[in-house]
């Protein structure tokens, strides 16, 4: 079967709150098919070298409330762009910026990074890669200690 990947990036900083967990960015499978996650990739501007290190969390996301791109959130799915492979309809819906938490997240990765120009550039091994369920999907939440700003990308296959 021929291969197609996808990704999406905030497209511009999304503010955070000191000590306040924030679903930053989110890609949502459909109906049809799951997502198979290669790249992640998180970074921060902050310019205090002294700020205490970020929570970086990658979930696993079945978005049991605040999944509908747009609601509670600023929907990103037409910014979705191919990056290889056959043309295909990507089918799948994302968001950044949520304002009351999607559920249900589960933390299957996650790292602590400093903000002060810290970034997180994590591509998984060949055979390593999770993947999700039909209509689920992934989400990179950021819990800062000081106010900042963080920009993030996803790239994922059709699974």
């Amino acid at each position: 079967m021929a291969k197609a990947g996808y990704s999406v990036v905030t497209g511009g900083a999304v503010a955070l709150s000191a000590a306040t967990a924030k679903t930053i960015l989110g890609v949502r499978a459909n109906a049809a098919f799951g997502l198979d996650l290669k790249k992640v990739r998180v970074s921060f501007d902050g310019v205090t070298a002294t700020n205490v290190p970020a929570l970086v969390e990658l979930c696993y996301c079945t978005w049991a409330t605040n999944g509908t791109m747009g609601t509670n959130n600023t929907s990103l799915t037409t910014a979705i762009a191919q990056t290889y492979g056959r043309s295909l309809t990507h089918g799948a819906t994302a968001g950044k910026t949520w304002t009351s938490e999607p559920t249900v997240l589960t933390p299957i990765e996650e790292w602590l990074v400093t903000p002060n120009g810290g970034i997180v550039l994590y591509d998984w091994p060949l055979g390593d890669t999770p993947d999700c369920a039909l209509s689920e999907g992934f989400a990179i939440r950021v819990t800062a200690p000081a106010a900042v700003n963080a920009r993030a990308g996803l790239w994922w296959e059709r699974a």
